[in-house]
């Protein structure tokens, strides 16, 4: 059995698992095992939230036994008050969740796929309504541009002043971030499927000519200037960089 099929078969032996038992409503697959199941290969993991009734949620948090008349578990973490993250001990590594239908309105995550929902159940609470986190798109190119270099000046003083973290958190992740919204506004996607809470999903993937571009500015922390330098060189190939402030990040290279 090959990875894919035994992710899959896991899910359905949960949602056997839920089905079984009278608080059980519904089986939402997520990422890889929801909606996307194109990308599913031999390095996804399951994500899901499984929906009970009204009152039931502690007790299925509580007590993994539904969890382990799936699958035997090797290791349990309650990394939220609503789920955990989990390994299966046949290597099937899983991050889950439990919420009761009222929840989930409250609650953001990307459409899923409904693995299994017990007859009767209204299965358009299973549909996200929370967009917290979500990318909406919209970048607008001269904002991010100057958020970008601001940020390598800023990130400079904090590291000539000695605040080698703080300095290496501005040029190679907050940079990061401006880097990646450029490259969307600059290069159009080649393929994948985006993401909607995370622009660094499949990005070598959707825009490979700009991927081609990270290893010249995250290059770790002791490497900040370098970092910063190439960045600036970057920037300054297609954006028209403003020559005073230019100079002024040039002078913290030096």
């Amino acid at each position: 059995m090959d990875r894919r099929e035994a992710l899959l078969k896991r899910l359905d032996a949960i949602a056997a698992s839920l089905e079984a038992d009278v608080d059980g409503l519904a089986l939402l697959g997520l990422g890889s095992v929801g909606r996307e199941l194109e990308r599913l290969d031999a390095w996804s993991d399951l994500d899901f939230f499984a929906i009970v009734r009204a009152g039931a949620k502690r007790r299925f948090i509580e007590d993994r036994s539904w969890l382990e008349r799936a699958a035997p578990l090797a290791y349990a973490f309650k990394n939220t008050p609503d789920g955990y993250k989990l390994l299966f001990q046949d290597g099937v590594f899983a991050e889950m969740a439990v919420f009761e239908p009222d929840e989930l309105a409250g609650i953001p995550f990307a459409p899923g796929r409904a693995v299994w929902v017990r007859p009767g159940f209204d299965a358009s609470v299973l549909e996200p309504r929370d967009e917290r986190g979500r990318i909406r798109g919209g970048f607008e190119l001269r904002h991010a541009a100057e958020e970008l270099l601001t940020c390598l000046y800023v990130g400079l003083c904090r590291w000539r002043r000695g605040e080698r973290l703080s300095g290496w958190r501005f040029i190679q992740s907050y940079c990061l971030d401006r880097y990646l919204e450029l490259s969307t506004l600059r290069e159009a996607p080649e393929g994948g499927t985006a993401d909607l809470y995370g622009l660094e999903r499949r990005f070598e993937l959707r825009y490979p000519e700009a991927a081609k571009g990270l290893p010249g500015f995250l290059l770790g922390y002791d490497r900040v200037p370098e970092a910063a330098a190439w960045l600036l060189s970057w920037l300054g190939s297609w954006y028209p960089v403003s020559p005073a402030l230019s100079a002024e990040i040039a002078k913290l290279l030096a």
